[in-house]
């Protein structure tokens, strides 16, 4: 049970980073339209975000400080500037989306329109950051959202034809009337989706308040390599289900009710329970993350005192960073934009991010005056240079994708 709880912050992470309002409409969305082709993007994003968190972990776990807290020093205050507005407007613009989100899953829980439950949903996010110990959030919200491998088991509820599946995913192109800007633009934004900035930032600054050492670069490891994946593999199940139900019919998906649907389907009303409890575990954690990670940012950049591990009003500039964000969002969401289509922007947006994000962290991973001798190896270096260059071809093509196709529609 011990070694359970010490990977909850990476199934945590990769739960909010994987699986979060947009990721769950996004992933059906695309299983909709696609079926199985885009699997190998989930796959891909897995690996590119299992290294750079690796990076991260160990960062951390050697110099006891944070990623964003190096980016300053390392490279000087005038491109941690630039990375910190970059990282900050996309993790602002998701927080929005998230806490949206958790006021949709109660929607769907009670049939009380979303708006009147967004205020209470900023709320008790900002409750449980005020209150809860950070292992006992990680614990509680990281185990919670394992709920959501009731899409796996929906899946093979479901009986479908596997080779059916296999053959879409071994056949990586857009289908029936689809485009190929349509099929790239999707793709870009479920890359963006899996390497989303905040997680790293939000898993190393994790990693502090949890006092990682160089004895637990072990737990550090197996929180990358247990957690991620995992959030990879429900990626997979929620479009796997929507490809199972929603492609033969021709039926798009837009809405998170669409989402939960084949899990009613395959498993009834209980199995809907579940995965409602999943998706707002899924959800609230994501807003925790966002909401801890724009304080993070900030107070690092800026060399604030932060963390939950100190009392709040040791912390304070930390804490109004948080309620501020928190009160920008709710008074966004009453205008009442689509907090599914916020998330769908802000993944876009977050790939143009993304070379800004891992550039620092690949330079810091190869710095001795920081991880000593655990600096990158030459397949290391190799692998984040492959993806660095990934990033960058994504967040050039994000912006003219997104026009040209309408935001794939």
């Amino acid at each position: 049970m011990k070694k359970l709880l010490g990977v909850t912050l990476g199934i945590l992470t990769a739960i909010g980073g994987f699986v979060d309002i947009g990721d769950l409409v996004t992933n059906a969305l695309v299983g909709a339209r696609f079926g199985m082709r885009m699997a190998w993007v989930v796959v891909v994003g897995v690996v590119g975000i299992c290294l750079y968190a690796e990076m991260s972990g160990r960062i951390v776990a050697l110099s006891g400080r944070p990623v964003f807290d190096l980016i300053r020093e390392r490279l000087g205050p005038r491109t941690g500037m630039v990375t910190l507005i970059a990282s900050f407007l996309v993790t602002l613009l998701t927080l929005i989306a998230e806490i949206g989100g958790v006021a949709l899953a109660f929607e769907l829980a009670s049939g009380v329109n979303y708006l009147l439950w967004m205020p209470l949903a900023a709320l008790a996010v900002w409750l449980v950051i005020w209150r809860v110990k950070f292992s006992r959030l990680e614990q509680v919200f990281g185990l919670l959202g394992l709920l959501l491998i009731a899409f796996a088991v929906a899946l093979f509820k479901l009986g479908p034809d596997w080779g059916q599946l296999l053959h879409q995913a071994r056949s990586p192109r857009p289908s029936g009337h689809e485009t190929w800007a349509t099929y790239a633009y999707y793709g870009i934004a479920l890359f963006g989706a899996a390497m989303t900035p905040y997680e790293v930032f939000f898993f190393s600054s994790g990693g502090v308040e949890e006092k990682w050492t160089r004895r637990d670069l072990r737990t550090a490891r197996t929180n990358v390599f247990v957690g991620f994946p995992l959030g990879g593999l429900l990626s997979l199940a929620i479009a796997g289900c929507a490809a199972v139900v929603y492609l033969p019919a021709g039926i798009e998906v837009s809405t998170l009710g669409q989402v939960t649907l084949p899990a009613a389907v395959a498993l009834g009303k209980l199995g809907l329970a579940v995965v409602l409890i999943g998706v707002f575990a899924a959800t609230f954690g994501a807003a925790l993350e966002t909401a801890l990670s724009c304080g993070y940012t900030i107070a690092q950049y800026r060399g604030w005192q932060w963390g939950k591990f100190v009392r709040p009003r040791d912390a304070s500039r930390f804490h109004v960073v948080m309620i501020v964000c928190m009160i920008l969002a709710v008074l966004t969401l009453l205008t009442g934009v689509d907090p599914v289509l916020v998330t769908e922007y802000s993944v876009v947006f977050a790939a143009m991010a993304l070379p800004l994000t891992y550039l620092p962290i690949l330079i810091i991973a190869n710095d001795p005056d920081y991880v000593g001798r655990q600096t990158n190896g030459r397949i290391r270096n190799f692998l984040g240079l492959l993806y660095l260059t990934l990033l960058v071809i994504a967040s050039v093509a994000a912006i003219p994708l997104m026009i040209a196709t309408k935001a794939g529609q």
